[in-house]
């Protein structure tokens, strides 16, 4: 499986919270992580992208003789598989994956964070250089690199420090396998001069009919369901539903149902099951949970990706 690593640190290079740990322990989350391709649901234009700018270059580095964006930034509506899809690239190409929480390095650890993202990339190209990839994947990128008013110094030089990072990444002549995965929900909070450095800008959006069906399929396959539930319809009715609120969808289904099991007392007898799950159930279901992702905001997602897609 993918190797994740929370990074070495020097003696003495950092100073101990109250826990014990340092602060660039802290910033620093590790993952444990086995997301093959095929549990991707969807995302075909997303993954292709993905594939020509990481994948390929990695098998066949010597068929790139101008390099290869070492900058991906993920950015669509919340709960749409922008993680899940960094999570997945990772595996497919076995790389040592980090990821790191942008808002902890803005706020936490201000006084040592230029030095934290120094070493952080240090030692992905460390990594590198030993013969594993390396992916920094980034959530909440507008936090690290959005527009800020009445921003200190100190987050100024933490933004001129990443900057410096992905410019050394990307220098030519470097085979280097280190690549930024950047997630964001609010890509028009980021200032240009980080927008530039994803070479590759794309857009994760809302699952299609088709993405529904299967994601429906998938989160349906351990419950039982009468005979009049009508997955393609559910699939229909569900139009504007992100990839999590439909796993919340029918997580919600079967809570109701299980809450009636119990409250009918049958639950006391072990043997005892509860009733399969009906099309009037889901209907219930459907009066009660809204999209998460307003029109009003897909309308935002559609204008930024017509100005500065890059796929």
């Amino acid at each position: 499986g993918v190797q994740t690593c929370a990074l070495p640190i020097c003696e003495g290079e950092t100073k101990k919270s109250e826990g014990g740990k340092s602060s660039y322990e802290e910033l620093i989350v590790t993952k444990k992580l086995n997301v093959k391709w095929e549990d991707v649901v969807g995302l075909a234009p997303a993954k292709k992208a993905v594939k020509e700018a990481i994948i390929y270059p990695f098998q066949r580095p010597d068929l790139f003789p101008l390099g290869w964006p070492r900058g991906i930034l993920f950015f669509g509506p919340p709960g749409c598989g922008k993680t899940l899809l960094a999570a997945a690239v990772a595996t497919e190409i076995d790389a040592t994956f980090v990821s790191i929480d942008a808002a902890s390095i803005m706020s936490k650890w201000m006084g040592e964070a230029e030095q934290n993202v120094a070493r952080l990339f240090g030692q992905a190209r460390k990594t590198s250089l030993e013969g594993k990839p390396a992916i920094i994947f980034v959530d909440e990128l507008d936090s690290l690199m959005g527009k800020h008013a009445n921003e200190v110094g100190g987050e100024i030089r933490v933004r001129n420090q990443f900057l410096k990072e992905m410019d050394g990444i990307g220098d030519k002549g470097k085979n280097l396998h280190v690549y930024v995965i950047g997630a964001t929900n609010k890509p028009w909070d980021l200032d240009w001069a980080f927008i530039r450095r994803f070479q590759k800008r794309i857009l994760v959006p809302l699952p299609d009919h088709h993405t529904r069906l299967m994601m429906f399929k998938l989160y349906t396959a351990s419950l039982q369901l009468a005979p009049d539930v009508k997955l393609q319809e559910l699939a229909r009715l569900s139009e504007g539903f992100s990839g999590s609120d439909i796993r919340d969808f029918n997580q919600s289904a079967q809570l109701k149902l299980i809450g009636e099991f119990f409250e009918s007392g049958k639950a006391s007898d072990r043997r005892a099951k509860p009733r399969p799950l009906t099309m009037e159930d889901f209907r219930q279901i459907l009066e009660e949970r809204k999209p998460s992702v307003s029109i009003d905001m897909l309308a935002l997602y559609d204008r930024w990706f017509e100005a500065f897609k890059a796929l």
